[in-house]
């Protein structure tokens, strides 16, 4: 139990997705810059993580891994090659479910992410987490616990650079510092803050 909570506090703040591994940034910078539209971005990436990478744990076990066809007589068939290809589908089909849901019940919520929410199916940080599960030998528990702790360190990372923005909406920032200029400079203080992280020892 001990090793599953220090995994998710691993992969939600020392191997923090957009502050730390840099994956998801496209989203991470557009999507900030209202705490509303943070806070649904960051359950939309934690719902698809949350079900995609133990997903993916299951179909590159059962199906892709070398040795995973011995039962039907076939033990030197390898699809690993396949993953890429498998873990995108999976994300896609995931994606397309929260794009209907959220049309369906959050018309106007889904109007306001636009295209950015299509761009999940292809986002580098939900697609990283799976390849980091089939890189790392995660099992089905660790999978979903991985999945679930590196969308929640997305959330908390999106919700604090849209809380710092929605401030600094008010200052009186210099002509080149306004829109991406200053949040590229607050990202990198937080990916500062947030590299402090790894110096922490986990029980």
């Amino acid at each position: 139990m001990n090793d599953l909570v220090a995994l998710f506090i691993s992969s939600a703040f020392i191997e923090n997705m957009p502050l730390t591994l840099f994956l998801g940034l496209c989203t991470f910078l557009a999507l900030s810059r209202r705490p509303g539209t943070a806070v649904w971005l960051g359950i939309a990436v934690i719902a698809v993580m949350g079900v995609t990478v133990p997903l993916n744990h299951l179909l590159y076990r059962y199906v892709l891994a070398p040795g995973a066809w011995a039962w039907a007589g076939m033990p030197d068939l390898d699809l690993s090659y396949l993953r890429l290809l498998t873990f995108i589908g999976v994300v896609a089909a995931a994606v397309q479910l929260v794009e209907m849901i959220m049309d369906r019940a959050m018309p106007a919520l889904f109007a306001t992410f636009g295209v950015f929410l299509s761009l999940l199916a292809v986002h580098c940080a939900i697609l990283g987490g799976s390849l980091f599960m089939a890189d790392r030998s995660y099992n089905l528990a660790q999978s979903a616990v991985f999945g679930l702790g590196a969308g929640t360190g997305f959330a908390v990372a999106v919700i604090m650079l849209s809380a710092i923005r929605r401030r600094l909406a008010y200052a009186d920032l210099p002509q080149g510092l306004q829109g991406l200029g200053i949040a590229f400079i607050l990202t990198g203080m937080m990916s500062l803050g947030f590299s402090t992280f790894a110096q922490v020892a986990l029980p």
